[in-house]
């Protein structure tokens, strides 16, 4: 009984944890997954990341999608599979959170792999 007290529910996905593992933001109580979630954001358009990423791509003769993640190559193909997708067609189809999506994108963009496009005013993820 006295451990129950001690856990407290995750304001985002409502899982208990003991209150000593919990991250506090205003009125919410975070677990650890969702403080990450929340925080952990890969910026797209990065002249710095995409240099990097090439030069280490380079350096470990990787081209296409070599090197990548079951996940990256997972959304890579989704992509190159309909020649686009939004992110919203992405998070439903892949069962990924939208900040997951988010991160995988960026990382795909720094590869020279995936890149955003305008069409009609919605924006869509195609091949680089």
């Amino acid at each position: 009984m006295a451990e129950e007290k001690n856990l407290v529910k995750c304001s985002n996905c409502g899982q208990e944890v003991p209150r000593e593992e919990v991250f506090q933001e205003a009125d919410q109580f975070l677990c650890e997954e969702c403080y990450l979630d929340k925080h952990q954001k890969i910026k797209a358009c990065d002249p710095w990341g995409v240099y990097s990423k090439k030069v280490l791509r380079k350096r470990a003769d990787q081209e296409g999608t070599d090197g990548l993640t079951d996940l990256q190559k997972k959304i890579y193909e989704f992509i190159v599979s309909r020649n686009g997708a939004t992110p919203a067609e992405m998070v439903k189809e892949l069962k990924v959170s939208p900040n997951e999506l988010q991160n995988q994108i960026a990382i795909l963009r720094h590869c020279e792999l995936l890149k955003g496009q305008d069409r009609d005013g919605v924006i869509y993820v195609v091949p680089w």
